[in-house]
């Protein structure tokens, strides 16, 4: 099948958004795709904030970005916008570094006024970065991710029917074969 990258812009490391994407990881696993995650908050601040290109933190996550397929971001929403670290991350990455690409944008808030961020904020970053197709996002609620004393992860299950609709749009829109590459 395909690689996709997962990428995390979350600052946190116990964030709802790092723990919801690495649980949809599984799903995508499952279904036959070699996911590859990738945590902003892992980079250093260093190469983030001083802009450096040729940091070798960079220069991997760009090349991962080169390798896969799909991309699965995302993101808390701070502001009405994605976060921080996913914007230095996406500002370091070549103009075009996602042409060709099939991304899924999700995000995580506290409130459904921020539901429009994914369309508003996120989606043209995305676009103006090339990427080929950009699948149907969807934004979930923090209080409807509950992480067990355990650390499982339970999705309310409104949330956890949307989410799988989307992942499985998306891992099929993996699947197919652009237009342009039949045709040749």
């Amino acid at each position: 099948m395909a690689t996709v990258l997962s990428v995390s812009g979350s600052p946190s490391a116990s964030s709802r958004t790092n723990r919801l994407l690495r649980h949809l990881d599984n799903r995508l696993t499952a279904q036959g795709h070699e996911v590859i995650p990738l945590d902003v908050r892992t980079i250093p601040a260093e190469a983030l904030l001083g802009a450096d290109f040729r940091h070798p933190a960079i220069v991997e996550a760009t090349a991962l970005f080169a390798r896969v397929d799909g991309i699965v971001i995302g993101t808390p929403v701070y502001k009405a916008a994605y976060s921080g670290v996913l914007k230095a991350l996406l500002d370091l990455l070549p103009q075009y570094a996602l042409t060709g690409k099939t991304v899924l944008p999700l995000a995580t808030g506290g409130t459904t006024a921020h539901v429009l961020a994914i369309d508003y904020a996120l989606r043209p970053v995305l676009s103006s970065m090339g990427a080929r197709h950009i699948v149907q996002g969807w934004f979930t609620l923090d209080k409807d991710i509950a992480v067990g004393e355990d650390g499982g992860l339970t999705v309310a299950p409104a949330a956890a029917e949307a989410l799988t609709q989307v992942l499985d749009q998306f891992s099929e829109a993996l699947g197919r074969t652009p237009i342009l590459a039949a045709a040749g």
